[in-house]
């Protein structure tokens, strides 16, 4: 029985090591996507986000994005949390 769930806990620990990654992920892409999504009225205030009026505001957020999950996904290569370092 001992055994059993020994095997039962190390899988469960496996799943939670994915889950947890693809959290550590998707959060500060759904941060930045939050941040750009609000309607800013750059008329009113200069402290509003400057990339509102640039034209190329959307490709810039979409390539942080990019480049956030990019840079996650390295870091934890370099860890050895994702596939193997052989």
């Amino acid at each position: 029985m001992d055994v059993y769930l020994s095997t039962a806990s190390n899988r469960m620990n496996e799943i939670m090591k994915v889950l947890t990654m693809f959290a550590s992920i998707f959060i500060p892409l759904g941060f930045i996507a939050g941040v750009y999504g609000m309607n800013f009225d750059v008329a009113r205030s200069p402290w509003n986000l400057p990339e509102l009026e640039w034209y190329w505001g959307y490709p810039f957020a979409l390539g942080l994005m990019l480049s956030v999950a990019c840079g996650l996904i390295f870091y934890f290569w370099r860890r050895g949390w994702i596939g193997s370092r052989s």
